[in-house]
């Protein structure tokens, strides 16, 4: 039996890392984000009633699961706190379950500002970020000059700080982007206004984890983005500004990796990509139109239409080599149902796809509970997936609620 697993997203994100995350906290005491910010969306159909979280670990739908926060996030304060309203609006508890990390880097307005006017002074060169401040964020992290959580905690040095980062930043708006420039006194008074409400929530997250792992406690590592996004290892430099692999669990948690038992690959039936950069069976034609309707295929976060295309096993051979996952859950099976051929990239050549056919099978897939109940076309799609990766697929998502799921291996 697994007492930490790792669950992450092995493509360009978007595979439905939430629902699962959500499903496999049922049976755990805690879920941990260790990387990302408000870029993440990850969305919930529970009961027919859609949940989109953007900080929050996707456990919070769980009365007793603990949701922490690790130092390796970003956080906006204003996001993080009309996420917390939505959730008591709809009656489910925070108090008591959110744990963050004082560590955590905060998004200022300012970021926002420069992650915009970046984008738009690239002009058809843009990244395509959520213009949410996550990378300006993240570099103000790097260049040590960046403003935590823990910070808000003393007034008199906070105010240096402020002064600090809108002189730099102030500037760069100013000179570079002709923007409008940040009062210090603002941002310094808004920062205030927001540590009685955050103190109560902050913990030593290393520490608390630590503890819970010494009494056998359970614990869900819950990645954002994916690994095809990785500051690192992704399709640089159209990637996000952080580490999306498992590595950054260790350093955006505080976590021992001999703590972790079990990584699970999150993996679309097909792919898809939001934003600009290199995208190798990506679809033009009618198919690529009819996965993104089956599959709505709009960004949680943006509302960003999704870029779709077949499966691209080379990629996730990749994915595999960077994460060593230990097995697979393959997401949105359901939507490849009205197909009548199904491919498969399998190599590349000249930049171009190699792909492998396989015959559809032309019914509707989402209420089936096992797997000897599949259909055989869809067993050999599944099968050429395990073949070609090496890893096992242990979970089967074949629709957006949380009771559409086949269960091949138990990990947890």
């Amino acid at each position: 039996m697994n007492n930490s697993i790792a669950i992450l997203g092995a493509q360009w994100g978007d595979e439905g890392k939430g629902k699962i995350v959500d499903l496999l906290t049922e049976k755990c005491d805690a879920v941990v984000r260790f990387q990302g910010g408000h870029n993440a969306g990850h969305t919930l159909v529970v009961d027919g009633k859609t949940t989109i979280l953007h900080l929050i670990p996707s456990g919070i739908l769980h009365d007793k699961v603990k949701c922490i926060i690790g130092n390796g996030v970003v956080l906006s304060l204003e996001a993080l706190s009309e996420e917390i309203e939505i959730l008591k609006k709809n009656n489910i508890n925070v108090k008591d379950r959110l744990l963050i990390s004082d560590g955590c880097p905060l998004i200022l307005p300012i970021h926002v500002e420069l992650d915009k006017a970046r984008e738009n002074k690239k002009g058809k060169g843009k990244i395509g970020t959520t213009g949410r401040g996550i990378g300006p964020a993240y570099e103000d992290k790097i260049s040590r000059r960046g403003i935590r959580l823990g910070d808000l905690s003393n007034k008199n040095t906070l105010l240096e700080k402020v002064s600090e980062i809108l002189d730099y930043h102030n500037f760069i708006l100013k000179n570079y982007y002709s923007c409008s420039t940040y009062s210090k006194n603002e941002v310094y008074e808004n920062l205030l206004t927001y540590y009685d409400i955050y103190n109560q929530f902050i913990v030593d997250v290393p520490e608390y984890i630590d503890k819970a792992f010494k009494e056998n406690k359970k614990i869900v590592f819950e990645g954002a983005q994916g690994t095809l996004l990785d500051i690192d290892h992704g399709t640089y430099p159209f990637v996000t500004s952080s580490n999306t692999t498992v590595g950054g669990i260790f350093t955006g948690s505080g976590v021992s990796p001999k703590n972790l038992n079990y990584i699970l690959a999150i993996v679309k039936a097909y792919t898809t990509r939001v934003g600009s950069g290199p995208f190798v069976t990506e679809l033009f034609d009618s198919d690529g139109k009819l996965l993104s309707e089956r599959g709505h295929e709009f960004g949680a976060t943006t509302g960003r239409e999704r870029r779709c295309g077949w499966l691209d096993l080379v990629a996730l051979k990749r994915s595999i080599i960077i994460n060593g996952f230990t097995g697979i859950c393959l997401t949105k099976i359901d939507v490849l149902d009205e197909f009548k051929e199904i491919k498969v990239c399998v190599e590349y050549k000249n930049n171009n796809p190699i792909y492998k056919s396989f015959e559809g099978w032309m019914e509707d897939i989402s209420r089936i509970k096992k797997y000897e109940d599949l259909p055989a076309n869809t067993k050999i799609y599944i099968k050429e997936i395990e073949k070609y990766l090496g890893v096992p697929i242990d979970i089967i998502s074949n629709g957006p609620g949380r009771d559409q799921n086949i269960f091949i291996n138990k990990i947890i």
